[in-house]
């Protein structure tokens, strides 16, 4: 079986070190960019899983590198590292289109338990699965695609599993707590506004107007819903 393929762009040549030796212990291969352009530039050329993305980068900094990594791979796991870990830092990596966010310090087995967990979300499920349809919004788990009027959708890897479980449960309200729970498995973002920023990006890309929804509705106290057909 073919390992797991991880590039971490960090200037940290140490962390660099640390990381490798631990990972390749749990079949994870790391490779290692030292600035923002060298990083963009191996993140697009498909040949890693994931990425882990410090914020401050020699060259281009990681959040230029994530949103110009977005128009290249919506699809590709991103987990940013980063020393810069109050809840607005996570927020703006979050709106930039990162999966989860890692605050610096942290340990190496929560590191691999969110790596396995974006991983995870990314790939295919093994068992067949239909796809989810409101009016000319369509989701399908097996080609990983969402269209809307019949025109792709490029969405993240935690978007598309995030509009899976608002279509799964269409016509009823979910709390922000049901949401993560279906979302994060063992381990995800813990923080309250990370579902907002998503649902938000979300909106944005589906042309729901955020003031006056139509399709995801916001119910005050509560969580969301995605409105069934004819709401």
């Amino acid at each position: 079986m073919a390992s797991t393929r991880v590039l971490l762009i960090d200037d940290d040549a140490k962390l660099a070190r640390l990381l490798a030796s631990y990972l390749a212990g749990q079949g994870i291969l790391l490779a290692h960019a030292a600035d923002g352009p060298t990083g963009l530039a191996m993140a697009s050329s498909g040949d890693c899983d994931a990425v882990l993305l410090d914020l401050m980068l020699p060259g281009l900094d990681g959040l230029t590198v994530c949103r110009r990594l977005r128009q290249v791979d919506p699809a590709l796991p991103v987990l940013i590292l980063s020393a810069r870990g109050e809840e607005d830092d996570r927020v703006r990596g979050l709106e930039f289109g990162a999966d989860d966010y890692l605050p610096k310090p942290f340990g190496p087995r929560e590191l691999v338990a969110r790596l396995r967990a974006v991983l995870r979300r990314s790939k295919p499920g093994f068992e067949p699965e239909a796809p989810l349809r409101r009016g000319t919004l369509t989701l399908d788990p097996g080609a990983r695609a969402v269209t809307l009027d019949g025109a792709p959708v490029r969405l993240t890897t935690y978007e598309f599993e995030l509009l899976r479980v608002l279509m799964q449960g269409a016509g009823r309200v979910l709390s922000r707590d049901r949401i993560l729970d279906r979302l994060k498995g063992e381990t995800f973002e813990s923080f309250d506004r990370s579902i907002d920023v998503h649902i938000s990006r979300l909106r944005q890309k589906l042309g729901d107007n955020p003031r006056q929804p139509r399709l995801i509705k916001t119910v005050r106290g509560v969580g969301y819903l995605l409105a069934a057909e004819g709401d």
